[in-house]
């Protein structure tokens, strides 16, 4: 069968193959995984900066450990943070790959899934620029679609979270205006793969409720 002119796929390190909707950008935070652990989970970001504000090289920047953080007064709250995603897909659909998936980035920071403590070793991270503010685009959720299939023929991903669900209290993204039900729908994922809670009806409000 031939491949779909779009489709994503991995070399043996772990980078997406070129393909002219993608770039990659190395970061330099990563590390190995622990000896005995494998991608089994993906993880859903959103992230902005400044804070709701898309478009600028920042995300890219800091992930590489080279943001002007004189370049906004909000950038000093992070001027400290050394983290980074695998991939980070833009408004536009437009992907950076920072880390290969066959490594640990450093997305998750505190969290647990399954019983299972420090998400980075067991996960790859995918950041959505956006915000919990306002939806994302649907250029996002195409290109989301096509490479969590990419990285589903790599990995044994055996179920998709929000940071929410790994580090409830902590963490909000990817946020209310994350289309779950969507991906349930578009992407491939069964339905018990997904977050339970995401996926339930959501209460109807009574006449004149929230006005």
């Amino acid at each position: 069968m031939a491949r779909m002119h779009h489709a994503y796929d991995l070399d043996r390190q772990g980078w997406l193959k070129p393909h002219a909707n993608v770039l990659r950008a190395l970061s330099p935070n990563q590390d190995d995984r622990p000896e005995g652990n494998h991608p089994t989970l993906l993880v859903l970001h959103n992230i902005s900066l400044p804070p709701q504000e898309f478009g600028g090289p920042y995300i890219r920047d800091f992930f590489q450990n080279q943001l002007d953080i004189d370049a906004h007064p909000w950038f000093e709250n992070i001027r400290d943070l050394k983290v980074s995603a695998h991939f980070l897909i833009q408004r536009t659909g437009h992907i950076i790959q920072f880390v290969p998936t066959t490594r640990r980035a450093w997305h998750a920071g505190v969290s647990q899934f399954d019983g299972r403590e420090r998400c980075n070793d067991f996960s790859i991270g995918i950041e959505l620029e956006g915000s919990d503010f306002e939806p994302f685009t649907e250029a996002q959720y195409r290109e989301l679609s096509r490479l969590s299939r990419a990285l589903r023929m790599r990995h044994d991903l055996r179920a998709v979270r929000g940071h929410e669900h790994i580090a409830p209290g902590r963490k909000s993204d990817p946020g209310p205006f994350f289309d779950w039900k969507r991906v349930k729908r578009e992407h491939g994922w069964a339905k018990e793969t997904l977050p339970e809670q995401e996926l339930e009806p959501r209460p109807e409000q009574a006449p004149g409720q929230g006005r």
